[in-house]
């Protein structure tokens, strides 16, 4: 029986590496033969986002990178410079879909913010990638447009774009932009 101190995802599949390798298995990472579909860096959608965009993307990947440390997600969801969720154990989509109605219930009072969500995806300082790698896919995309959320960010060649392309059709048909670094 393994004694863990943490029961968080690093330290789970920690155990997991440790427990196989005592027993002589080498795991190699799970993107080796996926790597055409990691995110490539720069801009992949024919809309490169806007200044405000871009802000919200700064200060969304330092709120993720803090977050990160600690395992407690992979994902913010920011307006205006301003954290509206941050992602636990629900998953990305669901973050970006509480996102969308936390800011629909400050639409009913009268927010000053602006109804546009970007989204930031990143891999965890020492994301193991024979594991948990960060993912994206059409799906998250049509939560985004759902969540009204314009922009999606990500740690190039950390995420898989699970459909491939179809992830920047869907984008580039919804609007929104993706960017990469």
């Amino acid at each position: 029986m393994l004694n863990l101190h943490t029961r968080n995802t690093d330290a789970l599949l920690g155990a997991v590496a440790k427990v196989l390798a005592d027993e002589g298995i080498t795991l190699d990472n799970s993107t080796a033969l996926l790597e055409p579909l990691l995110a490539k860096p720069g801009v992949l959608t024919k809309r490169p986002p806007t200044q405000a965009e871009q802000a919200n993307i700064a200060y969304g990947r330092a709120v993720a990178r803090h977050l990160a440390q600690y395992d407690i997600g992979q994902t913010v969801v920011v307006a205006e410079a301003a954290c509206v969720a941050v992602e636990a154990m629900e998953g990305t989509d669901a973050t970006i879909h509480r996102a969308g109605e936390i800011m629909k219930s400050l639409d009913a009072g009268a927010s000053t913010l602006s109804r546009a969500l970007t989204v930031v995806k990143i891999a965890k300082p020492s994301q193991d990638m024979r594991f948990d790698v960060p993912v994206i896919g059409v799906r998250t995309i049509e939560v985004m447009r759902a969540a009204d959320a314009t922009c999606l960010a990500v740690d190039a060649g950390k995420c898989l774009l699970l459909d491939g392309d179809a992830v920047i059709e869907a984008a580039n048909a919804a609007g929104i932009a993706i960017a990469a670094e």
